[in-house]
């Protein structure tokens, strides 16, 4: 690590809230959005890239998710802008390696999802489009596999989150989660009831018996 390597602290009076850009070499990567830097005169710090949520890596494409992070950072000196710390002490932030924006590079590759009610990047949702348009990454899984991450970590069990094969050749229709939030914007019972059972949407069942939006699905 070079001498001038280490922390940039400046302080935002307006908001009271202090930016911290932070430099050091990627040591570990953890899964597909967290990997540890050693920095110059601290210990390890581990960052979470904000605006993105890679897949778990007990679902599907987790492990190539990983892998992308890798790829992308493994090894070498990072800077690191950071927003926010988590509720696991990990440092949130955008990710730079050799001046490429690493989260948006994940996103553009199919390799993670747009977490947006958390993201503040306007460019994140237009390269996750164009990667859905083309097929790469996460977005070449069968529909019935690609379960958003927040989705998944809100299952009870391993077993009610490992995808289940639908039982037909039936096309699955491909609703998706965080697109709606209301039973107003509901096109159909079957897609209220995807958005209740997949995407764990509680507000659609208002009196709690299993049964979502019952204008529609009486």
């Amino acid at each position: 690590m070079g001498a001038g390597m280490g922390v940039l602290l400046l302080l935002v009076g307006s908001t009271g809230v202090q930016a911290e850009t932070v430099i050091g070499r990627v040591v570990a990567v953890s899964d597909g959005d967290t990997l540890t830097l050693q920095v110059a005169g601290r210990e390890s710090v581990r960052i979470r890239l904000a605006g993105i949520d890679a897949p778990e890596l007990d679902q599907p494409y987790g492990a190539q998710a990983r892998r992308a992070l890798t790829a992308l950072a493994r090894h070498g000196t990072a800077r690191v802008e950071v927003v926010d710390r988590d509720d696991y002490g990990r440092l949130v932030g955008t990710v730079y390696v050799g001046g490429r924006n690493i989260n948006a590079a994940l996103v553009a590759e199919g390799a993670a999802w747009v977490y947006r009610r958390y993201n503040r990047d306007s460019q994140l949702p237009i390269l996750e489009a164009q990667a859905k348009a083309a097929r790469r990454g996460l977005w070449g899984l069968p529909a019935w596999q690609r379960v958003p991450p927040w989705v998944w970590r809100g299952q009870d069990s391993p077993a009610t989150r490992s995808p289940a094969r639908p039982q037909t050749d039936r096309p699955v229709a491909l609703f998706r989660c965080g697109a709606k939030r209301t039973c107003r914007e509901m096109a159909s019972c079957d897609e209220a009831k995807f958005y209740l059972n997949v995407c764990g949407l509680k507000r659609l069942d208002g009196d709690r018996d299993g049964v979502p939006c019952e204008t529609l699905c009486r």
